[in-house]
């Protein structure tokens, strides 16, 4: 079984993929996507996005790191993806199921599962120009709006020289309703191509995963909302340790308030914050009364401290 902790835009960047990896379980990272458009970036959003790169696209916990792309310009796609793996990242993934609004407007991500054409030629020109040793692998969805469209988008993909393929196994209409997750979709592409198939979506705790590999017909998954609601949720799944004590979880909250402030990224920790504690009561229902203080705060030092002495007081009740 190989884990792999999946992007999420605006949420697990490279300080939370620290946080999480260190914890074990997870066999490879895909970062957030970087958007090409009509020019080679310079190295710099390179090591911005990912800043592993600088360590030999590594975590400090060793897990390696695949950067992800997302645009429509094959040529430029492949600049891109050749400057990536040149600067040590461990392969490239191609964002082909983002369901943005504004992403799917500039024709990215999700828009172009309309064109399974489009989508071979792309993939195929990518691959003719990124080197055969470097894995070369695409994230989905079923399909814009019909899920059955998943069989013509997986053989453009396989037909045209992917690795792997990672599928979410909902379409972008379904957006992330829990109700509309399909499975058994992933597991008739499985059984008819051979490529690496990962699985994805509405994986939450060990259960979840088993019943995910059982119905998908894949042994390996990618996590991604899963492991911000049960931050060990890999090693979980893989049966080396059980989830964090809510005790635990304070000072990992309070560790990564004290990474998220001292980075380039701090004004966006009230809202990250947020987003990360709404997750955490699905685990956790003792994070529901911390969350209801926290919502309608709107300064760093207020939440900080919020957070600071609920940990101090689960010490004062021996919790």
């Amino acid at each position: 079984m190989r884990i792999t902790l999946a992007p999420l835009e605006g949420v697990i960047d490279y300080l939370m993929r620290e946080l999480l990896t260190e914890m074990g379980g997870y066999d490879l990272c895909i970062t957030e996507f970087l958007r090409v458009s009509d020019t080679l970036m310079p190295e710099r959003s390179f090591y911005k996005l990912c800043p592993e790169l600088h360590q030999g696209g590594l975590t400090n916990s060793g897990v390696p790191i695949r950067m992800q792309l997302l645009g429509q310009d094959g040529a430029l796609l492949s600049e891109h993806a050749n400057r990536a793996i040149e600067l040590g990242s461990h392969g490239i993934d191609l964002n082909l199921g983002c369901p943005s609004k504004m992403v799917n407007t500039h024709r990215g991500g999700a828009v172009l599962l309309k064109e399974p054409e489009f989508i071979y030629q792309l993939v195929k020109d990518m691959r003719s120009n990124i080197a055969s040793q470097h894995i070369f692998s695409v994230k989905i969805r079923l399909g814009w709006d019909d899920p059955n469209m998943v069989d013509e988008i997986a053989d453009a993909i396989v037909q045209a020289g992917a690795n792997e393929l990672t599928i979410h196994a909902r379409t972008k209409v379904d957006g992330y309703k829990s109700e509309a997750i399909k499975w058994p979709a992933i597991n008739a592409v499985s059984n008819k191509h051979d490529i690496r198939i990962i699985a994805n979506g509405e994986i939450w705790n060990k259960q979840d995963a088993q019943n995910c590999q059982k119905i998908s017909g894949c042994d390996d998954l990618m996590i991604g909302r899963g492991p911000l609601a049960m931050p060990k949720l890999a090693a979980v799944i893989k049966g080396s340790q059980q989830p964090m004590t809510y005790v635990e979880l304070l000072h990992l909250l309070v560790r990564y308030s004290r990474n998220e402030i001292a980075g380039n990224k701090c004004i966006y920790y009230p809202n990250r914050i947020k987003q990360w504690l709404n997750y955490l009561r699905r685990q956790y229902p003792q994070v529901i009364v911390l969350f209801s203080k926290v919502r309608t705060m709107k300064t760093t030092p207020e939440i900080v401290d919020t957070i600071a002495k609920e940990l101090e007081h689960c010490f004062d009740v021996n919790i």
